[in-house]
């Protein structure tokens, strides 16, 4: 028994290429990046003579969240002859086994991820009664699973691609019309935040706020801090317009709106570099 941790592709690859006769491939999920893997590390004689066990789990669900990809699975059966494939929708078993000699356990799946980006872990075992206790297992589990033929497989690929393209078209629907909500929430509390008066008038009393608490302060010094306070009202992205009035991209005139109230009522003093509270705030 070998332990598997970053060198899993490479391991797998190995196992793909050593095979002759049959590879068992037990994974719920399948890209590209899986299939090419398999195509590419087994040889050209298992092609046209081997067999392969492939069972997944084809469901919907997988499909639209593009955890498993038909088209994969498609093009694995056009490179190699006799392709047994089997749709189990409770599959969670990663195994593969390469002519009942050697067989990887692990937690990842035949897809990119599994691959290359997850951090996963496995086993491999060269065990011949253990191995031939894990093949039987998992070919005996796939006989319970939906048979699925070349035929089969090249309707359900249109079916997905149909699935996908409807699942996307209302996911976009379902974001524009929650993004319009919520941006008529946003409103609303803008509108409680203002409470009738102006913009100007909450960033002056903040302005008070933020040179009493921190001193003396510069303009580009306040601006970051009145957006930490209030991120609804200084909102550089979108310039809204509620009652005819506008919010905002134009946040920072706001800002010099409110220092020139708030200097010309002597409430606070600019030497040229800083604002700072005057002796009478």
């Amino acid at each position: 028994m070998k332990l598997l941790r970053n060198n899993f592709p490479q391991r797998l690859a190995e196992l793909f290429n050593c095979a002759s006769r049959e590879i068992v491939v037990s994974t719920p999920y399948l890209s590209d990046a899986g299939s090419n893997l398999l195509i590419d590390s087994t040889k050209g004689e298992f092609h046209r003579k081997g067999t392969l066990h492939f069972v997944t789990n084809l469901s919907p669900k997988n499909i639209l969240q593009s955890a498993t990809d038909p088209a994969s699975l498609l093009r694995i059966s056009s490179e190699i002859s006799d392709v047994r494939l089997r749709h189990l929708p409770r599959l969670h078993a990663k195994a593969y086994i390469a002519d009942r000699r050697v067989a990887i356990i692990t937690s990842a799946n035949l897809t990119a991820g599994g691959l290359y980006r997850n951090y996963e872990y496995g086993i491999e075992i060269d065990d011949e009664e253990t191995v031939h206790r894990i093949r039987d297992d998992i070919v005996e589990y796939s006989t319970l699973g939906a048979a699925v033929d070349r035929t089969c497989l090249e309707a359900y690929c249109n079916v997905a691609q149909e699935l996908r393209e409807a699942y996307r078209q209302t996911q976009s629907d379902v974001a524009a019309k929650f993004d319009l909500r919520i941006r008529g929430a946003e409103e609303s509390l803008i509108r409680l935040r203002l409470a009738g008066g102006s913009m100007t008038g909450v960033f002056e009393k903040t302005i008070v706020y933020l040179l009493r608490s921190y001193g003396p302060l510069a303009t580009v010094e306040l601006h970051p801090k009145i957006a930490e306070i209030h991120p609804d009202l200084c909102d550089d992205a979108v310039d809204r317009v509620i009652d005819s009035r506008h919010y905002g991209k134009k946040w920072k005139h706001a800002v010099r709106t409110a220092q020139s109230h708030l200097k010309a009522a002597r409430t606070i003093l600019f030497d040229g570099q800083v604002w700072r509270l005057s002796e009478q705030t």
